[in-house]
């Protein structure tokens, strides 16, 4: 027992010594008042004029153990179709979806965008999509090339 308190007595002094020691008085400092932030007016729609007011013309679901299929048309020319099955990749099941959608930009602009995604990812298709520009002819020339030419494989011996 005389052990523990003399132990004790060392914790506490080399506790005072440690330069991030503060008594616990000093630890409880009043809190700083906090700001007072404004509250913020909630949304209480995100679409407008006619897409506010839009009807569904058509809205189809089947939902299976091996796969799905849905669709749907709006009166403002806003459709989606998508299905998806199961498939084995090395004896794992992935779903594997195709699926397009449809609608008008703010512009005028007829939006289509036919996609899959399956192992590979995501793929979308749309004259939409941006195109990388072409390679240039000498980075093409330079890449062929070392593809033509593979660097030497060198071995090492061991001392």
């Amino acid at each position: 027992m005389k052990f523990l308190v003399l132990a004790l007595c060392v914790c506490a002094v080399s506790a005072q010594e440690f330069r991030g020691y503060k008594p616990l008085g000093v630890l409880a400092q009043p809190a700083k008042p906090v700001p007072v932030v404004k509250p913020v007016p909630v949304v209480k729609s995100v679409v407008s004029g006619s897409e506010a007011d839009a009807v569904i013309l058509r809205s189809d679901t089947e939902v299976n153990p091996d796969g799905f299929s849905f669709g749907y048309e709006t009166d403002n020319g806003i459709s989606a179709q998508s299905s998806g099955s199961l498939k084995k990749v090395d004896n794992i099941d992935v779903l594997a979806i195709q699926g397009q959608y449809e609608y008008s930009a703010p512009d005028g602009t007829p939006v289509k965008f036919t996609y899959t995604a399956d192992e590979n990812g995501y793929q979308p298709q749309s004259e939409l999509l941006p195109v990388a520009p072409p390679m240039p002819e000498a980075i093409r020339r330079a890449i062929d090339y070392i593809l033509a030419h593979p660097p030497k494989t060198e071995t090492v011996k061991k001392l």
